[in-house]
């Protein structure tokens, strides 16, 4: 199964490389229009890889992480692969009601008010997680966007954590030089290590850094980096702001 999903991960790492080289052409121009119409394109034709990583995901998830002591572990894990599956079907669809979405919470914790055992909390905590995790891939592919045509209002902003998930981590000159060329390609740790001129745990600290605030990720263990939907919008913000302040200036 490791094997199966660290080939289809590097398939579709191998299929947004190729993407990823186009979007470098548009990084000039910050028209949110061209943003949307690549990540179409990622949910147009590689939405079936997707979804397989999603499902082979949550399996490997469920098999590692449930109670396996358990005479229900065969019927609950039936249950929760099930409701994945379904869920991870979700990213093939052009858009996501957050109503869908929030019944599916809903439903998960009925489920649990129906379970006998206090270990069941270890059981559907995992679910959880892995529900969680499908859905932020939802919406780095801008499949479920919860703020789509919705007005901002900048009174609402938590200042903390717009501090902790967007301003702290770019706050530093080399973090900054490695989302800005992420947003064209994929990248290795040497190529990164050169870009910087950083080494082991000082270079590993700040790809870390990117990684946890959901900016970058890694394909998989030893593998590229690559910007997420997420890094992306954040860069073409700060791009819009930029030159937007510039232009006035000059």
């Amino acid at each position: 199964m490791n094997n199966n999903c660290e080939s289809e991960l590097g398939d579709i790492r191998e299929k947004l490389d190729d993407i990823y080289r186009e979007v470098r052409s548009f990084t000039e121009d910050t028209n949110r229009q061209h943003l949307e119409s690549i990540l179409a394109f990622v949910r147009s034709d590689y939405s079936d890889a997707m979804e397989k990583h999603l499902v082979a995901d949550a399996e490997i998830g469920l098999s590692k992480n449930m109670v396996k002591k358990c005479e229900r572990l065969d019927q609950c894990r039936s249950i929760f692969t099930e409701m994945l599956q379904k869920n991870a079907a979700l990213i093939k669809q052009p858009s996501v009601d957050s109503e869908l979405i929030d019944k599916k919470r809903v439903e998960i914790k009925t489920l649990r008010k129906g379970m006998p055992y206090d270990k069941c909390d270890i059981c559907f905590s995992e679910a959880i997680d892995l529900f969680e995790k499908q859905v932020s891939l939802m919406e780095s592919m801008r499949t479920y966007d919860t703020n789509k045509d919705k007005k901002q209002d900048i009174s609402l902003i938590p200042a903390q954590s717009a501090i902790d998930d967007v301003l702290d981590p770019l706050c530093h000159t080399k973090r900054f030089e490695i989302l800005k060329a992420v947003c064209g390609q994929s990248m290795s740790f040497s190529a990164f290590s050169k870009l910087t001129d950083l080494r082991g745990g000082n270079l590993l600290f700040h790809l870390q850094k990117l990684s946890d605030s959901g900016m970058i990720i890694q394909q998989h263990e030893r593998g590229d980096y690559m910007i997420t939907g997420k890094g992306f919008r954040i860069m073409e913000g700060i791009s819009a702001i930029y030159f937007s302040l510039v232009s006035e200036e000059n």
